[in-house]
Protein backbone atom coordinates (compact mmCIF):
# COMPACT_ATOMS: atom_id res chain seq x y z
CA UNK A 1 0.00 0.00 0.00
CA UNK A 2 1.16 3.31 -0.47
CA UNK A 3 -0.09 6.49 1.08
CA UNK A 4 0.58 9.66 -0.87
CA UNK A 5 0.03 13.31 0.58
CA UNK A 6 -0.41 13.09 3.61
CA UNK A 7 0.60 15.31 6.51
CA UNK A 8 3.08 12.88 8.86
CA UNK A 9 2.95 14.14 12.97
CA UNK A 10 5.37 11.62 14.59
CA UNK A 11 5.95 12.21 18.62
CA UNK A 12 8.65 9.69 19.10
CA UNK A 13 10.95 12.34 16.96
CA UNK A 14 9.15 15.41 17.77
CA UNK A 15 9.30 15.95 13.56
CA UNK A 16 6.34 16.89 11.53
CA UNK A 17 6.38 16.89 7.74
CA UNK A 18 4.54 15.96 4.14
CA UNK A 19 5.57 12.68 2.54
CA UNK A 20 4.35 9.83 1.31
CA UNK A 21 4.71 6.26 3.37
CA UNK A 22 5.05 2.79 1.75
CA UNK A 23 3.20 -0.35 3.56
CA UNK A 24 5.31 -3.12 3.05
CA UNK A 25 4.54 -7.05 4.85
CA UNK A 26 3.10 -5.20 7.78
CA UNK A 27 5.80 -2.50 7.96
CA UNK A 28 6.64 0.64 7.28
CA UNK A 29 8.71 0.55 3.86
CA UNK A 30 10.13 4.20 2.32
CA UNK A 31 9.16 7.63 4.02
CA UNK A 32 9.57 9.80 1.18
CA UNK A 33 8.14 12.72 -0.82
CA UNK A 34 6.65 11.72 -4.16
CA UNK A 35 6.98 8.00 -3.97
CA UNK A 36 6.07 6.55 -7.50
CA UNK A 37 3.63 3.70 -7.22
CA UNK A 38 4.76 0.23 -7.94
CA UNK A 39 2.64 -1.85 -10.63
CA UNK A 40 -0.69 -2.90 -8.57
CA UNK A 41 0.21 -1.03 -5.62
CA UNK A 42 -2.84 -0.01 -4.05
CA UNK A 43 -2.51 3.59 -3.45
CA UNK A 44 -4.02 5.74 -0.52
CA UNK A 45 -4.75 9.42 -0.87
CA UNK A 46 -4.02 10.99 2.35
CA UNK A 47 -4.69 14.87 0.64
CA UNK A 48 -5.92 16.89 3.69
CA UNK A 49 -5.41 14.59 6.64
CA UNK A 50 -2.94 14.42 9.25
CA UNK A 51 -1.10 10.45 10.02
CA UNK A 52 0.18 9.76 13.55
CA UNK A 53 1.23 6.59 14.72
CA UNK A 54 -2.24 4.13 15.65
CA UNK A 55 -3.38 5.49 19.01
CA UNK A 56 -2.51 3.59 21.93
CA UNK A 57 -5.00 3.32 25.42
CA UNK A 58 -3.36 2.05 28.51
CA UNK A 59 -6.85 1.78 29.80
CA UNK A 60 -10.00 -0.19 28.89
CA UNK A 61 -12.78 -2.36 29.95
CA UNK A 62 -13.74 -4.72 27.23
CA UNK A 63 -15.70 -6.77 29.96
CA UNK A 64 -14.18 -10.04 28.67
CA UNK A 65 -14.51 -12.98 30.27
CA UNK A 66 -17.74 -12.70 32.57
CA UNK A 67 -19.66 -9.37 31.54
CA UNK A 68 -19.86 -10.31 27.88
CA UNK A 69 -23.59 -8.21 27.48
CA UNK A 70 -21.29 -5.19 27.55
CA UNK A 71 -18.78 -5.48 25.71
CA UNK A 72 -16.47 -8.08 23.98
CA UNK A 73 -12.65 -8.46 22.90
CA UNK A 74 -14.60 -7.89 19.14
CA UNK A 75 -16.99 -4.78 19.72
CA UNK A 76 -13.77 -3.27 21.93
CA UNK A 77 -11.84 -3.98 19.37
CA UNK A 78 -14.04 -2.19 16.51
CA UNK A 79 -14.57 0.64 18.89
CA UNK A 80 -10.90 1.00 18.81
CA UNK A 81 -10.81 1.16 15.29
CA UNK A 82 -13.24 2.97 14.95
CA UNK A 83 -11.49 5.68 17.55
CA UNK A 84 -8.07 5.16 15.87
CA UNK A 85 -6.64 2.81 18.31
CA UNK A 86 -4.47 -0.08 17.19
CA UNK A 87 -3.37 -1.08 20.52
CA UNK A 88 -5.05 -1.17 24.05
CA UNK A 89 -4.40 -2.82 27.29
CA UNK A 90 -7.19 -4.17 28.61
CA UNK A 91 -7.35 -4.41 32.64
CA UNK A 92 -7.82 -7.35 35.22
CA UNK A 93 -10.99 -6.94 36.89
CA UNK A 94 -12.95 -9.62 34.35
CA UNK A 95 -14.76 -12.42 35.93
CA UNK A 96 -12.53 -14.38 36.67
CA UNK A 97 -9.83 -12.21 37.20
CA UNK A 98 -6.58 -12.33 35.35
CA UNK A 99 -4.92 -13.27 38.30
CA UNK A 100 -3.63 -16.93 36.39
CA UNK A 101 -1.80 -17.86 33.62
CA UNK A 102 -5.30 -19.78 32.50
CA UNK A 103 -7.33 -16.98 32.51
CA UNK A 104 -4.31 -14.94 30.64
CA UNK A 105 -3.84 -17.36 27.86
CA UNK A 106 -7.46 -17.41 27.17
CA UNK A 107 -7.31 -14.08 26.21
CA UNK A 108 -4.58 -13.64 24.51
CA UNK A 109 -5.51 -16.20 22.76
CA UNK A 110 -8.76 -15.15 21.46
CA UNK A 111 -7.21 -11.37 20.67
CA UNK A 112 -4.99 -12.56 18.18
CA UNK A 113 -8.08 -12.92 15.64
CA UNK A 114 -8.94 -9.15 16.17
CA UNK A 115 -7.90 -6.34 14.04
CA UNK A 116 -5.76 -4.12 16.71
CA UNK A 117 -3.38 -5.55 19.30
CA UNK A 118 -5.55 -6.33 22.75
CA UNK A 119 -2.92 -6.72 25.34
CA UNK A 120 -3.52 -7.72 28.63
CA UNK A 121 -2.41 -6.27 32.49
CA UNK A 122 -2.96 -9.43 35.21
CA UNK A 123 -4.00 -8.67 38.76
CA UNK A 124 -1.28 -7.08 41.18
CA UNK A 125 -3.30 -8.82 43.86
CA UNK A 126 -5.33 -12.76 43.58
CA UNK A 127 -8.90 -12.44 43.41
CA UNK A 128 -8.48 -8.80 44.03
CA UNK A 129 -8.62 -8.85 47.25
CA UNK A 130 -5.06 -6.94 48.24
CA UNK A 131 -3.86 -9.65 50.70
CA UNK A 132 -1.91 -12.47 48.37
CA UNK A 133 0.37 -11.52 45.53
CA UNK A 134 0.08 -13.24 42.00
CA UNK A 135 3.00 -14.76 40.64
CA UNK A 136 3.75 -11.64 38.31
CA UNK A 137 7.10 -13.64 37.02
CA UNK A 138 4.77 -16.53 35.11
CA UNK A 139 2.04 -13.91 34.42
CA UNK A 140 4.58 -11.64 32.65
CA UNK A 141 6.37 -15.06 31.12
CA UNK A 142 2.91 -15.97 29.91
CA UNK A 143 2.61 -12.61 27.95
CA UNK A 144 1.14 -9.66 30.64
CA UNK A 145 2.19 -6.10 30.53
CA UNK A 146 1.72 -4.91 33.19
CA UNK A 147 -0.28 -5.17 36.67
CA UNK A 148 -2.88 -3.35 38.10
CA UNK A 149 -6.07 -4.12 40.68
CA UNK A 150 -8.17 -1.68 38.35
CA UNK A 151 -11.37 -0.34 40.04
CA UNK A 152 -10.56 -1.09 43.42
CA UNK A 153 -7.16 0.64 46.01
CA UNK A 154 -4.69 -1.42 47.27
CA UNK A 155 -4.98 -0.49 50.98
CA UNK A 156 -2.12 -2.48 52.54
CA UNK A 157 0.49 0.12 51.82
CA UNK A 158 2.91 -2.99 53.14
CA UNK A 159 1.62 -5.09 50.41
CA UNK A 160 2.07 -2.67 47.99
CA UNK A 161 5.72 -1.89 48.49
CA UNK A 162 6.40 -5.70 48.39
CA UNK A 163 4.46 -5.81 45.05
CA UNK A 164 6.11 -2.24 43.56
CA UNK A 165 9.70 -3.73 44.83
CA UNK A 166 8.82 -7.22 42.56
CA UNK A 167 7.92 -5.26 39.31
CA UNK A 168 10.88 -2.96 39.44
CA UNK A 169 13.12 -6.42 39.30
CA UNK A 170 10.75 -7.34 36.59
CA UNK A 171 10.80 -4.19 34.91
CA UNK A 172 6.63 -3.58 34.30
CA UNK A 173 4.39 -0.95 35.39
CA UNK A 174 2.21 -1.07 38.03
CA UNK A 175 -1.30 0.97 37.86
CA UNK A 176 -3.20 2.02 41.00
CA UNK A 177 -6.74 2.92 41.06
CA UNK A 178 -6.74 6.03 43.77
CA UNK A 179 -9.76 5.79 45.67
CA UNK A 180 -9.91 5.23 49.62
CA UNK A 181 -13.68 4.20 50.17
CA UNK A 182 -12.86 4.93 54.20
CA UNK A 183 -13.42 8.76 52.93
CA UNK A 184 -16.54 7.83 50.21
CA UNK A 185 -20.29 7.27 50.97
CA UNK A 186 -21.75 7.27 47.81
CA UNK A 187 -19.13 6.64 44.66
CA UNK A 188 -19.34 8.33 41.31
CA UNK A 189 -20.25 11.67 42.13
CA UNK A 190 -17.85 14.28 43.75
CA UNK A 191 -18.39 15.33 47.64
CA UNK A 192 -19.37 18.73 47.04
CA UNK A 193 -22.50 21.53 45.84
CA UNK A 194 -23.60 19.19 43.40
CA UNK A 195 -23.79 16.00 45.72
CA UNK A 196 -25.83 17.74 48.14
CA UNK A 197 -28.09 18.65 45.84
CA UNK A 198 -28.81 15.27 45.01
CA UNK A 199 -29.32 14.72 48.33
CA UNK A 200 -25.95 12.40 48.29
CA UNK A 201 -22.40 12.29 50.31
CA UNK A 202 -20.28 11.24 47.18
CA UNK A 203 -16.45 11.05 47.16
CA UNK A 204 -14.31 14.13 48.36
CA UNK A 205 -11.34 14.26 46.81
CA UNK A 206 -9.30 13.44 49.86
CA UNK A 207 -10.13 9.78 49.17
CA UNK A 208 -8.10 9.77 45.93
CA UNK A 209 -5.17 12.58 47.07
CA UNK A 210 -4.42 10.55 50.14
CA UNK A 211 -3.51 7.38 48.28
CA UNK A 212 -2.04 9.66 45.83
CA UNK A 213 0.42 10.85 48.09
CA UNK A 214 1.11 7.75 50.00
CA UNK A 215 2.11 5.85 46.67
CA UNK A 216 4.05 8.98 45.24
CA UNK A 217 6.51 7.98 48.46
CA UNK A 218 6.20 4.35 48.05
CA UNK A 219 7.03 4.85 44.25
CA UNK A 220 9.94 6.83 45.27
CA UNK A 221 11.45 4.67 47.76
CA UNK A 222 10.95 1.37 45.39
CA UNK A 223 12.28 2.70 42.39
CA UNK A 224 8.51 1.49 40.28
CA UNK A 225 7.68 2.40 37.15
CA UNK A 226 4.20 3.71 39.10
CA UNK A 227 0.87 5.01 37.28
CA UNK A 228 -1.63 7.13 39.03
CA UNK A 229 -4.75 5.70 36.99
CA UNK A 230 -7.86 8.31 35.89
CA UNK A 231 -6.56 11.03 38.04
CA UNK A 232 -8.97 13.85 38.87
CA UNK A 233 -7.96 16.17 41.47
CA UNK A 234 -5.75 19.08 41.05
CA UNK A 235 -4.10 18.40 44.33
CA UNK A 236 -3.23 15.11 43.06
CA UNK A 237 -1.44 16.82 39.86
CA UNK A 238 0.54 18.83 42.48
CA UNK A 239 1.42 15.79 44.39
CA UNK A 240 2.78 13.57 41.47
CA UNK A 241 4.40 16.61 40.02
CA UNK A 242 6.77 17.18 43.19
CA UNK A 243 7.19 13.71 43.59
CA UNK A 244 8.37 13.51 40.07
CA UNK A 245 10.65 16.49 40.92
CA UNK A 246 11.69 13.99 43.49
CA UNK A 247 13.14 11.41 41.31
CA UNK A 248 10.29 8.84 41.33
CA UNK A 249 9.39 6.76 38.28
CA UNK A 250 5.78 8.07 38.09
CA UNK A 251 3.25 8.53 35.70
CA UNK A 252 -0.28 9.59 35.34
CA UNK A 253 -3.44 9.05 33.20
CA UNK A 254 -5.71 12.13 32.30
CA UNK A 255 -9.13 10.42 31.02
CA UNK A 256 -10.75 12.86 28.25
CA UNK A 257 -13.71 13.22 30.83
CA UNK A 258 -11.95 14.70 33.77
CA UNK A 259 -10.36 17.51 31.19
CA UNK A 260 -13.52 18.01 29.37
CA UNK A 261 -16.78 18.15 31.91
CA UNK A 262 -16.60 19.19 35.62
CA UNK A 263 -19.08 17.91 38.28
CA UNK A 264 -22.03 20.12 37.03
CA UNK A 265 -22.21 17.52 34.31
CA UNK A 266 -24.05 15.13 36.52
CA UNK A 267 -26.93 17.57 36.87
CA UNK A 268 -27.37 17.64 33.12
CA UNK A 269 -26.49 13.69 32.17
CA UNK A 270 -26.91 11.97 34.91
CA UNK A 271 -25.71 8.42 35.05
CA UNK A 272 -24.02 9.00 32.22
CA UNK A 273 -21.60 11.44 33.83
CA UNK A 274 -21.38 8.80 36.73
CA UNK A 275 -17.69 7.34 37.21
CA UNK A 276 -14.75 6.29 39.64
CA UNK A 277 -12.98 8.71 40.26
CA UNK A 278 -15.91 11.34 40.18
CA UNK A 279 -15.85 14.48 37.62
CA UNK A 280 -14.88 16.88 40.10
CA UNK A 281 -14.56 20.93 40.31
CA UNK A 282 -13.71 23.32 37.52
CA UNK A 283 -10.39 23.59 39.42
CA UNK A 284 -9.43 20.69 39.33
CA UNK A 285 -10.42 20.33 35.77
CA UNK A 286 -7.90 22.96 34.97
CA UNK A 287 -5.07 21.69 37.16
CA UNK A 288 -5.40 18.56 35.00
CA UNK A 289 -4.97 20.41 31.65
CA UNK A 290 -1.99 22.11 33.27
CA UNK A 291 -0.47 18.61 34.51
CA UNK A 292 -0.64 17.41 30.84
CA UNK A 293 0.45 20.69 29.39
CA UNK A 294 3.92 20.39 31.64
CA UNK A 295 4.20 16.94 31.41
CA UNK A 296 3.64 15.88 34.69
CA UNK A 297 0.76 14.01 33.37
CA UNK A 298 1.85 12.15 30.58
CA UNK A 299 -0.29 9.73 29.23
CA UNK A 300 -4.16 9.76 27.94
CA UNK A 301 -6.18 7.12 28.49
CA UNK A 302 -9.77 6.71 28.10
CA UNK A 303 -11.00 3.81 30.76
CA UNK A 304 -13.19 3.00 28.60
CA UNK A 305 -16.06 1.22 30.94
CA UNK A 306 -19.39 0.07 29.18
CA UNK A 307 -22.71 -0.49 30.94
CA UNK A 308 -26.04 -1.58 28.90
CA UNK A 309 -28.34 0.88 28.94
CA UNK A 310 -30.61 -1.11 31.60
CA UNK A 311 -27.59 -0.68 34.47
CA UNK A 312 -26.98 3.15 33.24
CA UNK A 313 -30.91 3.60 33.58
CA UNK A 314 -30.93 2.84 37.47
CA UNK A 315 -31.18 5.69 40.21
CA UNK A 316 -28.01 7.72 40.49
CA UNK A 317 -26.66 5.48 43.51
CA UNK A 318 -28.02 2.29 42.08
CA UNK A 319 -26.27 2.83 38.49
CA UNK A 320 -23.01 1.27 37.93
CA UNK A 321 -19.75 4.12 37.56
CA UNK A 322 -18.34 5.06 34.26
CA UNK A 323 -18.71 5.58 30.63
CA UNK A 324 -17.31 4.47 26.94
CA UNK A 325 -14.44 6.47 25.63
CA UNK A 326 -12.81 4.43 22.41
CA UNK A 327 -14.53 6.45 19.94
CA UNK A 328 -14.36 9.66 21.11
CA UNK A 329 -11.09 10.11 22.72
CA UNK A 330 -8.98 11.92 20.05
CA UNK A 331 -11.48 14.21 19.06
CA UNK A 332 -12.12 15.49 22.87
CA UNK A 333 -8.64 15.88 22.95
CA UNK A 334 -8.65 17.89 20.20
CA UNK A 335 -11.73 19.94 20.74
CA UNK A 336 -11.38 20.69 24.51
CA UNK A 337 -7.21 20.84 24.74
CA UNK A 338 -5.56 21.54 20.91
CA UNK A 339 -8.41 23.74 19.62
CA UNK A 340 -8.34 26.04 23.10
CA UNK A 341 -4.66 26.39 22.73
CA UNK A 342 -3.77 24.51 25.93
CA UNK A 343 -1.81 21.80 24.05
CA UNK A 344 -0.08 21.33 20.82
CA UNK A 345 -1.63 18.40 18.61
CA UNK A 346 1.87 17.40 18.87
CA UNK A 347 1.92 17.39 22.71
CA UNK A 348 -1.67 15.68 22.64
CA UNK A 349 -0.51 12.76 19.93
CA UNK A 350 2.72 12.20 22.31
CA UNK A 351 0.59 11.38 25.58
CA UNK A 352 -1.02 8.99 23.32
CA UNK A 353 1.08 7.22 21.43
CA UNK A 354 4.75 7.05 21.90
CA UNK A 355 4.56 7.82 25.85
CA UNK A 356 2.88 4.51 26.56
CA UNK A 357 4.37 2.55 23.81
CA UNK A 358 7.57 3.34 25.55
CA UNK A 359 6.35 2.60 29.24
CA UNK A 360 4.80 -0.62 28.58
CA UNK A 361 7.47 -1.94 25.91
CA UNK A 362 5.11 -2.18 22.99
CA UNK A 363 6.42 -2.47 19.31
CA UNK A 364 4.25 0.52 18.22
CA UNK A 365 4.43 4.11 18.42
CA UNK A 366 6.69 5.27 15.75
CA UNK A 367 6.71 6.02 12.21
CA UNK A 368 9.92 5.13 10.65
CA UNK A 369 10.97 2.58 8.43
CA UNK A 370 11.02 -0.58 9.72
CA UNK A 371 8.93 0.32 12.26
CA UNK A 372 4.94 -1.10 12.76
CA UNK A 373 2.40 0.34 9.87
CA UNK A 374 -0.05 1.03 12.77
CA UNK A 375 -1.64 4.09 11.66
CA UNK A 376 -4.34 7.05 12.24
CA UNK A 377 -5.63 8.86 9.73
CA UNK A 378 -7.74 12.05 10.52
CA UNK A 379 -9.19 15.28 9.93
CA UNK A 380 -8.17 17.80 12.31
CA UNK A 381 -10.62 20.43 11.55
CA UNK A 382 -13.31 18.38 10.19
CA UNK A 383 -16.38 18.81 12.63
CA UNK A 384 -18.92 15.76 13.48
CA UNK A 385 -21.04 14.73 15.95
CA UNK A 386 -21.02 10.84 17.90
CA UNK A 387 -24.38 9.80 17.30
CA UNK A 388 -24.14 6.05 17.09
CA UNK A 389 -21.45 3.36 18.49
CA UNK A 390 -20.08 0.55 17.58
CA UNK A 391 -19.55 -0.52 21.11
CA UNK A 392 -21.85 -3.05 22.37
CA UNK A 393 -22.56 -0.21 25.12
CA UNK A 394 -23.92 3.22 23.99
CA UNK A 395 -23.08 5.12 27.96
CA UNK A 396 -21.59 8.16 27.37
CA UNK A 397 -22.38 11.88 28.17
CA UNK A 398 -20.97 13.25 24.42
CA UNK A 399 -23.26 11.90 22.56
CA UNK A 400 -25.12 14.78 20.35
CA UNK A 401 -21.90 16.85 20.97
CA UNK A 402 -20.05 19.31 18.42
CA UNK A 403 -16.63 18.16 18.12
CA UNK A 404 -13.76 18.72 16.14
CA UNK A 405 -11.19 16.19 14.85
CA UNK A 406 -12.49 13.22 12.85
CA UNK A 407 -10.68 9.65 12.33
CA UNK A 408 -10.71 8.58 8.67
CA UNK A 409 -8.83 5.56 8.19
CA UNK A 410 -6.84 3.13 10.57
CA UNK A 411 -3.91 0.73 9.89
CA UNK A 412 -3.11 -2.21 11.72
CA UNK A 413 -0.14 -4.76 10.96
CA UNK A 414 -0.29 -2.76 7.31
CA UNK A 415 -4.07 -3.14 7.60
CA UNK A 416 -6.79 -1.13 6.84
CA UNK A 417 -9.24 -1.60 9.81
CA UNK A 418 -11.34 1.07 9.55
CA UNK A 419 -12.54 3.63 7.03
CA UNK A 420 -14.97 6.34 7.34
Amino acid sequence: MLIKNGFIIDPASGKSYRADIRIKDSLIGDIAENITAEKGEDIFDAGGLTIAPGLIDTHVHFRDPGFTYKETLHTGALAAAKGGFTSVICMANTSPVVDNTEVLSDILTRAESESVRIYQAASVSRSLKGEEMTDMATLKAAGACGFTDDGIPLKNAAFLYKAMETVKKLDMPISLHEEDPAFIKNNGINHGSVSEQLGIFGSPSIAEESLVARDCMLALRSGAHTVIQHISSGRSVEIVRMFKALGANLHAEAAPHHFTLTDEAVLKYGTLAKMNPPLRKEEDRQEIIRGLADGTIDLIATDHAPHSKEEKERSITAAPSGIIGLETSLALGITSLVRPGRLTLMQLLEKMTINPARLYHLPAGRIEKGEAADLVLFDPEEHWVPEQYVSMSSNSPFTGWDLYGKVKATICRGTIIYQD
